[in-house]
């Protein structure tokens, strides 16, 4: 078990009427506990919240005047990181359950049909179970490099793919890309969790389904999963967006901040996932 206290505070500049909704508390999810939460926002607002039961998101919806807004969420979660099973297996198509099977779909950011080939090519002959996960996000890790500001909000995975360059949600994206691709179910998971490189912000990382259960994964390698305060689950970025805002508007503060309440053990340096160089100019040609 672990325990953070999150924060995080945004401000506006509304210029004109606009409608916004958000999706930054903390979700109600099985693997955590919501110990105390608070959230303000700038008076004269009248909040509509609800959550998407399915997933656990929760969102909050208002319509705001113009002039300076202030959102503040901020909370003491403990989460619950179950053991995970080293040899878990891959579940045939046939048999995942008919709530899954969408995760195995192609969506915006994620074109799984587009990089079928690649996939099989590169990760299609190893042996199946989460040894072949471990093999595609220590890929990700070692072949995409953190950087940001290459990429936007419209980036897709098949772009970080030949940029090889990216942020969180690209790692993610091109994780989820590729497990779809084989056939995996995979979704995309935002949460908070305390890194010191680079500053820190909402961190999306993802999952698969394996062996009968979803399995957390981070490319990035920042941070360890089982410490993730998770926020939003969706098959892509445009289920699990920070904020949406409809109207004429400028964001003039984002500040994420995360405080960890136990000690971090020392976990030395992965080494670097072999390289495939052949297999990958054999598929771009």
């Amino acid at each position: 078990m672990h325990t953070s206290t999150v924060e995080t505070t945004l401000e506006y500049d509304v210029k004109s009427p606009a409608h916004f909704c958000f999706n930054l508390e903390a979700a109600h999810w099985p693997t955590q506990h919501i110990l105390s939460e608070r959230l303000a926002i700038s008076s004269g607002v009248a909040v509509h919240r609800f959550t998407d039961e399915r997933s656990g998101n929760r969102f909050i919806r208002f319509d705001a005047s113009p002039g300076p807004l202030l959102v503040n969420y901020r909370a003491e979660v403990e989460v619950h990181a179950p053991a995970v099973d080293p040899h878990l297996p891959e579940v045939p198509v046939g048999q995942v359950p008919d709530d899954i099977f969408p995760y195995l779909l192609a969506t915006r950011y994620c074109e799984s049909d587009v990089m079928c080939a690649v996939a099989q090519k590169m990760f299609g002959q190893l042996p199946p179970g989460i040894a072949r996960v471990r093999q595609i996000v220590d890929w990700v890790h070692s072949e995409v490099t953190y950087r940001p500001g290459s990429t936007d909000s419209t980036t897709t995975a098949q772009e970080v793919f030949v940029k090889r360059a990216g942020v969180c949600r690209d790692f993610a994206h091109l994780g989820i890309t590729l497990c779809r691709a084989l056939n995996l179910p995979a979704r995309l998971v935002v949460g908070y969790v305390w890194f010191d490189e680079p500053p820190q912000d909402f961190h999306a990382v993802f999952e698969v389904w394996l062996g009968g259960r979803w399995v957390l994964f981070d490319p990035t390698g920042m941070a360890p999963v089982d410490r993730l305060v998770r926020i939003g689950t969706g098959v892509d970025a445009k289920d699990v967006a920070f904020a949406t805002w409809f109207g004429n508007v400028e964001m003039t503060r984002k500040e994420v901040t995360v405080l960890e309440h136990e000690p971090r053990p020392h976990v030395p340096a992965k080494p670097s996932a072999p390289k495939l160089a052949a297999a990958e100019m054999s598929l771009r040609a």
